[in-house]
């Protein structure tokens, strides 16, 4: 186990205490920068107008972008209180939120939250997209961009005294926008600076991942403590994923619970069942990654929360781990994933 500890928003923590990790989840966020048309064929059953009510839940999952409601996961604080609650009973220790500049991070909140049900959580600092950005992100430099960062890590951040404990998700397009590599460049430098962790969102295209570590590593960054999210949807190809393994990042399973057949963000991704992203883990350990692999729901619409009939942030734990079992996965490879791997990530010598 690497020296240091988790940051976390209650404080520091031994790595010993962060146990079983969800890597990638959010909380309390909005996604208005996502909201996006149904297909011209779905025009007179879904809009932005869809009315969030259970008798309209198929077509949510289908479209979860199309509805402006399902976006505001900000309004359902006492449910997340809830399952987080119930996410400690099933076992869980730790969530990574990954909610950052852009997309309304409450940090007030995650204190509370942690307090009242024992989930340590560490909080993100960095921006998100360019399209969920104030045209004033876009002519920051890196310095200043790299200033709000380091700031978040060891003084606090939005005008309170809770620190973040990672970087990320940093929010990537495709192709790249100048801001959005600035935003890069500045966390590597941080990242080579003091050793903290970072995660990134890459752009939905199979050379994303690629070119965001190269970026990483000429500026400096450790791709070792670097986790690439969303591989569910972004490279599906076995070959190029065991060639984007070999790069050295963790590897990020973080969609778990998403059952649609396709991905509204990009209708030409034919999204993986959670049958099919064991079955691409398991390559991977059999690639010789256990080492590198974690996993998450990312959960951050309203209609995944199990008020709304969704699976919650306790589906890898309850349904995804005995599946795991049932398919060969060792005990021992499971906890790797779910705790050595994330508590690894996690730790540096943070003030």
């Amino acid at each position: 186990m690497s020296s240091g500890r988790i940051q976390t928003v209650l404080g520091t923590i031994s790595p010993k205490d962060a146990g079983i990790t969800l890597t990638h989840e959010h909380v309390c966020m909005q996604f208005y920068c996502a909201l996006t048309p149904a297909p011209p064929h779905m025009k007179d059953k879904a809009s932005g107008d869809l009315s969030f009510k259970m008798g309209n839940l198929g077509l949510i999952r289908q479209y979860p972008y199309a509805n402006l409601e399902n976006l505001k996961l900000f309004e359902e604080k006492e449910a997340v209180l809830s399952e987080m609650k119930y996410f400690k009973e099933n076992g869980g220790a730790t969530i990574v939120e990954n909610t950052t500049i852009g997309i309304d991070r409450d940090m007030k909140f995650m204190q509370e939250l942690s307090r009242k049900t024992g989930v340590n959580i560490v909080s993100g600092t960095g921006y998100y997209v360019g399209a969920s950005q104030q045209a004033s992100v876009a002519s920051m430099t890196i310095e200043q961009m790299s200033e709000v960062m380091m700031s978040d890590l060891t003084q606090g951040a939005d005008g309170t005294d809770i620190k973040c404990g990672v970087i990320g998700e940093i929010g990537c397009t495709w192709p790249l926008e100048a801001s959005e590599i600035k935003c890069l460049q500045g966390a590597a430098a941080i990242q080579e600076a003091i050793g903290c962790p970072v995660i990134i969102h890459p752009g939905r295209n199979p050379k994303a991942p690629f070119e965001i570590l190269r970026i990483v590593q000429e500026a400096g960054g450790d791709v070792s403590k670097t986790v690439m999210s969303h591989l569910d949807r972004s490279i599906h190809d076995y070959g190029e994923l065991e060639e984007f393994a070999k790069m050295g990042s963790y590897c990020e399973y973080d969609l778990f619970g998403l059952e649609a057949s396709h991905y509204q963000k990009n209708l030409a991704i034919d999204m993986p069942s959670d049958a099919e992203r064991i079955n691409r883990i398991k390559h991977l350990i059999k690639q010789g990654y256990e080492d590198k692999i974690v996993i998450a729901h990312d959960i951050h619409t309203k209609h995944r929360l199990m008020k709304f009939g969704g699976h919650g942030y306790s589906h890898i734990l309850e349904s995804i781990v005995p599946k795991m079992l049932a398919r060969g996965y060792t005990q021992q490879q499971v906890d790797k994933i779910l705790i050595h791997n994330p508590r690894e990530w996690l730790t540096y010598n943070c003030s």
